[in-house]
C-alpha cells in the first residue's frame, strides 16, 4: 500500500453569498454540499472498490489501513478536515456494481468553524505546505468545464424497468404483502435520458444544490444527485439520521378553498393512515438497527412535513450519543453498513423484502438507493441515501432512479405517478421534459 501524505490549512471564513458551490467548476469533481457549505474535492490520490456482502467491511479495513500509514498535517481536527475518502455503495448485496472509496487530491471544506484546504499526495517527497496546497487547488481551477447546451434534441426513454413493468411489480407486490410475510415493500424503476452534447454535471450539480437546498447534493464518480435522507452522519460521538418515508407531489395538489399549501400537506399527508404506516416502518427500521451501538436516542414523537421544491414528505430526525467500544465509538463506515437498508428504501423487514426486490424488480439498482457520502480519518462522516439521482453512464447518457414504498393499500398507478414526481429534481436539473 502507498502511504498517502496531507497538508489541511484554514482559509477563514467564507465571505461569498454561494459558499463552497464557488468551487464546483468541474464536471470531474466530486461533492457533498448543503445550504452552501460542504465539501469539493479534485482528484485521486488512492482507490478502493469491492462488492458483495463483505463490501462495507472491507472498504472500512482499507480505509483504516490507509490512515494508519498516513502522515497527515492537520491542526484543525474538525470534522472533513484531514485526510478524506468520497464513498459510494451499492445497494445490494448481490450487486455486481463496483462499491468505491476515493481519497482525492485537493479538498475544499466549509463548515460552522470557517473554510478549509486540504492537499493529498501519494509522492514521499513532495512539499506539504500551505504555499503547495495553494497551488494545486488553483491548477484545478484553471480549466472550468463548460455548460450544456440545451439545443431541444435531448430526450428520455424507458430505462431497464418500462411503467407497464413498473405498474405489474407494484400491483404483485401489494399482493405479497396482503398474503402475509411482509407489511412494506419498496420497488424502483430507471429511465435513460440521451442528450444531443455531453452533460454539464458541475451545472447540474449547482442548479441541484440552489434549488434543493435542505438537501444533500452529491457527487461521487458518475453517481450525481441530491437526496433528502440522511442514513448516518457521525460528529463528535453523535450519531444523526432523517428518515423520509410518505410523499406527496406537489404539482398535483386538490386543496380546499383558501387552504394553504402547508395546510393541505398536513392534511393530506399526515392525516393519511398509510403514510403514517409507511413512515412508522422506516423510523423503526433505522432506530432498531442503530440502537446496539448508542447508549441514548431521541427522535421525534411525530413526524414533520418537510416541504421540498418537487414533493412534500412526512420526516422524523433521530440523534443518538455512541457507546465507546474499545475506546472509540464506532465510525460512520461501521454505522453506514449496520443500518442500511432501512424500510425506507427496501421494505420490511428488510431481508424479505430484500429478496422481492430481486424477484419483482428485474434490474440492478447499482449505486441507487445505497449510501453516498464521506468520511474522515477520525471516523466522522456523512453518508446520505442515493436518491433523487442519476449515474452519468457515458458523456451523453444518463440513468435515473426512482422508488416508492408499497403498502397494502398501494395503487400502481398512483406509484407510477410518484416516481414521475421522484425524477422531477434530475430531469429538471438536465433541462428534460417527459
Amino acid at each position: 500500500m502507498t502511504s498517502l501524505r496531507s497538508i489541511t490549512v484554514g482559509l477563514g471564513d467564507s465571505s461569498s453569498a454561494t459558499g463552497i458551490l464557488d468551487y464546483l467548476v468541474r464536471d470531474d469533481a466530486h461533492c457533498w454540499i448543503r445550504r452552501g457549505e460542504g465539501l469539493v474535492a479534485f482528484g485521486e490520490a488512492a482507490r478502493f472498490t469491492a462488492t458483495g456482502p463483505g463490501r462495507f467491511r472491507a472498504a472500512a479495513a482499507w480505509w483504516q489501513e490507509t490512515v494508519q500509514a498516513a502522515q497527515v498535517d492537520n491542526p484543525l481536527g474538525t470534522p472533513g478536515t484531514g485526510l478524506v475518502a468520497f464513498g459510494s455503495f451499492a445497494f445490494s448485496k448481490t450487486s455486481a456494481h463496483e462499491s468505491r472509496l476515493i481519497v482525492p487530491r485537493v479538498v475544499v471544506g466549509s463548515g460552522a468553524s470557517g473554510a478549509w484546504l486540504t492537499f493529498i499526495t501519494d509522492d514521499g517527497a513532495a512539499e506539504l505546505s500551505a504555499d503547495r496546497a495553494q497551488a494545486e487547488l488553483a491548477g484545478w481551477l484553471e480549466e472550468v468545464s463548460a455548460e450544456h447546451s440545451r439545443e431541444g434534441t435531448d430526450s428520455l426513454r424507458a430505462g431497464q424497468v418500462s411503467e407497464e413493468a413498473y405498474k405489474a411489480a407494484v400491483a404483485a407486490g401489494v399482493e405479497r404483502i396482503a398474503a402475509g410475510g411482509l407489511s412494506k415493500l419498496v420497488l424502483a424503476r430507471d429511465v435513460v435520458a440521451d442528450l444531443a452534447s455531453p452533460i454539464a454535471t458541475a451545472q447540474v450539480l449547482r442548479e441541484l444544490a440552489a434549488r434543493y437546498h435542505d438537501c444533500w447534493t452529491y457527487s461521487v464518480d458518475g453517481l450525481i444527485g441530491s437526496t433528502p435522507e440522511m442514513l448516518i452522519k457521525v460528529e463528535d460521538n453523535v450519531a444523526r439520521a432523517r428518515v423520509l418515508a410518505g410523499t406527496l407531489d406537489r404539482a398535483n395538489t386538490h386543496k380546499i378553498e383558501g387552504e394553504s399549501d402547508a395546510a393541505y400537506a398536513e392534511r393530506v399527508l399526515a392525516g393519511s393512515e398509510k403514510q403514517q404506516r409507511e413512515h412508522e416502518f422506516a423510523i423503526d427500521s433505522l432506530t432498531r438497527k442503530l440502537e446496539p451501538y448508542t447508549s441514548a436516542m431521541t427522535s421525534h414523537s411525530e413526524p414533520f412535513v418537510l416541504e421540498l421544491p418537487n414533493v412534500w414528505h412526512l420526516a422524523s430526525d433521530v440523534s443518538a450519543e455512541l457507546t465507546l467500544e474499545g475506546g472509540r465509538p464506532p465510525s460512520s463506515l461501521e454505522l453506514a453498513e449496520a443500518v442500511h437498508p432501512t424500510a425506507a428504501v427496501c421494505g420490511s423487514p428488510t431481508e424479505t423484502a430484500g429478496a422481492l426486490i430481486r424477484e419483482l424488480e428485474q434490474m440492478d439498482r447499482g449505486p441507487y438507493a445505497g449510501p453516498v457520502g464521506w468520511t474522515d480519518a477520525a471516523g466522522n462522516g456523512e453518508w446520505g441515501i442515493a436518491l433523487r439521482g442519476a449515474v452519468v453512464e457515458t458523456p451523453t447518457r444518463v440513468r435515473l432512479y426512482a422508488g416508492c414504498g408499497i403498502v397494502e393499500a398501494s395503487t400502481p398507478e398512483a406509484e407510477l405517478a410518484e416516481t414521475w414526481a421522484k425524477f422531477r429534481p434530475m430531469m429538471e436539473a438536465l433541462g428534460l421534459r417527459r
